[in-house]
Parts: structure tokens; C-alpha cells; sequence
């Protein structure tokens, strides 16, 4: 599994994580979307960590930086 999530995408990705879970435990979205936004969250944790995303090979997408070779 190669890295295809840079730096910015995992903030971002965790920042949202962490905005969905305080909607659920503040109660602002509840039963079936509550369980979906926390699951959700979980998915934006998981692939932030790994700094791998499954859907980016599908979609062709890349937002890990390119090193330079010197």
C-alpha cells in the first residue's frame, strides 16, 4: 500500500473527523445519521493514520507530496 494522502488532506480529514463527532455527542445529529457521520469519522481517522485513501487509485487521485531526487 503505497502513501497517497499529503499532510494537508490528513488534517483536513481529521479536523472533520473530530467536527462530526461532536455533532453526534452533542446531540445536533442523532439516530441513523448520527451512526453514519460517526462511521464516517472512524473511515477519515483510519485513512488519515495509514495516509492511505482506497478511493484515490479508483478516482487517479494523489495528494502526497512527490520527493525530489537529488
Amino acid at each position: 500500500m503505497q502513501k497517497n494522502m499529503g499532510v494537508t488532506d490528513k488534517t483536513i480529514r481529521l479536523i472533520a473527523a473530530v467536527a462530526l463527532v461532536v455533532l453526534y455527542f452533542t446531540g445536533i445529529v442523532e439516530g441513523t445519521l448520527g451512526v453514519i457521520a460517526l462511521v464516517v469519522a472512524g473511515v477519515f481517522v483510519l485513512t488519515s493514520l495509514v495516509s492511505f485513501c482506497p478511493l484515490y487509485p479508483i478516482l487517479g487521485i494523489n495528494t502526497c507530496a512527490k520527493k525530489k531526487v537529488t
